[in-house]
C-alpha cells in the first residue's frame, strides 16, 4: 500500500531482496463517483505521491502493477453504470501510470453483487482488447474447495463473456486454513474448477492459476510462516503455477517484540527477518514459475506430396505482438490455426494449447 500502513522504501527492498515487481493497492471509486481514487480518497487524476513511488521503482530497474478492489470500500463496478464506463475509469489509471499489468481483486462488498462483478469482468475484457499485451489477473477469495459460490459465478461470468485473463488467483487465507498443505489442497481444487469450467487441461489451468498469500498472522488468526511460503514455492514450481504473490510487503517485517496475537498492517506478527517473505517471490520468478507443464503436441506436417504454401490465402499471419480473441483464425507454419480463447504471445502448436490446428494451407 503506497499511501498507508507505513509504506516501505521500495528501492531499498529491491536492493535487499532482488525483487523487481510490486503490486500497488488499492484503486477504489472516488466516493460514489465513477472515477478512480487510491483507497477511495486520493483521486488518481491529481496524484503525485504514487507516481513518485512508481518512478522510484522504475528508476531502480523494476516495475509495478496496480490492484483494483480489495476488501471493503466502494468499488468502481458498483457505481459505474456498465462495463464500458467501468473500463473507461480504469483506462485512466493505465494511462496515468503507463501500466503493463493490472489486477482485479474481487472481494466484498461487490463479490456477491452480480451486476458489479459483470461490470468488473466486462471492463477487464475491454481493457484487454484496448491495451494489447497488458497482463490482467483476477484474484478471488479462496476456500477449501478452491473458491466459493460467488467465485464460481465469476468464472462463469468470464466464460459467458468469452473473456480469459492471463491469470486466475485465489487467496487461501481467512477461510479456516492451517498452513501450506491446506493452501495447496485449495489450489488443487481450484485447478479442477478451472478445467471443468473452461475445458482446459490441468497443465493449462496451472499455467493460468495463481496464489495470493498472506504472510504471518491473517485477519482471522491463521498463521503462515516463512516455511509455509517455502513449501508453497516448491509446490508452485512443480505445477507450473502462473503467479505467486502475497499480502503484503508493508507487513514483511517482524513486529516489535517478535511474534504476537494481533494482526497488523505494518508487520507480520511472526518471527522473521525483514523482507523474508518477499524473497520467495524472487525465487519464484527466477525458478521457472509460470511455465506450464509441457503437453504432447504433434508438430504440424504437410500431408500433400508437395510443400504447402507458407501462409494460408485469405488468413492473416500469426504475430507474437498481436492479441487475438477466441475464434480468430491465423496462418502459421503452413497451417491454419483457430484460437480457443483470448491469447497474446502464445505460439500456435505450443504447449499452452491455445490454438486448434485447422488444417494445412
Amino acid at each position: 500500500m503506497p499511501l498507508e500502513n507505513n509504506p516501505p522504501n521500495l528501492p531499498a527492498v529491491m536492493s535487499a531482496t532482488g525483487e523487481k515487481a510490486f503490486m500497488l493497492a488499492f484503486i477504489l471509486a472516488n466516493g460514489s463517483s465513477c472515477s478512480a481514487a487510491w483507497d477511495g480518497t486520493a483521486p488518481v487524476s491529481s496524484d503525485t505521491a504514487v507516481s513518485s513511488v512508481i518512478n522510484g521503482v522504475r528508476n531502480a530497474g523494476g516495475d509495478v502493477s496496480v490492484s483494483i478492489g480489495g476488501y471493503g470500500g466502494t468499488k468502481l463496478g458498483q457505481v459505474c453504470s456498465n462495463a464500458t464506463t467501468t473500463a473507461a475509469a480504469y483506462q485512466e489509471v493505465i494511462n496515468k501510470y503507463s501500466l503493463k499489468a493490472i489486477d482485479f481483486d474481487i472481494e466484498e462488498p461487490e463479490y456477491e453483487n452480480l451486476t458489479a462483478v459483470n461490470n468488473e469482468l466486462g471492463a477487464a475484457q475491454i481493457l484487454q482488447r484496448n491495451n494489447p499485451g497488458i497482463y490482467i489477473s483476477v484474484t478471488l477469495p479462496g476456500t477449501a474447495t478452491g473458491t466459493g459460490y460467488f467465485g464460481q459465478n465469476a468464472l462463469n461470468t468470464a466464460k459467458g463473456l468469452g473473456f480469459t485473463p492471463d491469470n486466475w488467483s485465489i487467496m487461501p487465507f481467512d477461510g479456516g486454513f492451517n498452513g501450506a498443505a491446506s493452501q495447496q489442497s485449495a489450489l488443487t481444487a481450484f485447478n479442477g474448477l478451472l478445467t471443468s469450467t473452461f475445458g482446459w487441461t490441468a497443465a493449462n489451468a496451472w499455467a493460468h492459476e495463481g496464489i495470493s498469500q498472506m504472510n504471518g498472522r491473517s485477519d482471522t488468526g491463521e498463521i503462515f510462516t516463512v516455511s509455509d511460503f517455502a513449501s508453497n514455492l516448491t509446490f508452485a514450481k512443480s505445477k507450473g503455477l502462473g503467479r505467486f504473490t502475497f499480502w503484503s510487503v508493508n507487513r514483511d517485517r517482524q513486529c516489535a517484540g517478535g511474534a504476537n496475537d494481533t494482526t497488523s498492517g505494518t508487520c507480520s506478527s511472526v518471527v522473521q527477518s525483514d523482507w523474508a517473505f518477499t524473497k520467495y517471490g524472487v525465487q519464484f520468478a527466477g525458478g521457472g514459475g509460470g511455465t506450464p507443464t509441457p503437453t504432447a503436441t504433434a508438430t504440424p506436417t504437410a500431408t500433400a506430396t508437395t510443400n504447402p504454401p507458407a501462409t494460408c490465402s485469405g488468413v492473416s499471419t500469426w504475430s507474437s505482438g498481436t492479441a487475438y480473441n477466441g475464434g480468430a483464425v491465423v496462418s502459421y507454419n503452413s497451417h491454419k490455426w483457430t484460437a480457443k480463447w483470448w491469447t497474446y504471445g502464445d505460439t500456435p502448436g505450443g504447449a499452452a494449447g491455445v490454438w486448434t490446428d485447422s488444417g494445412v494451407c
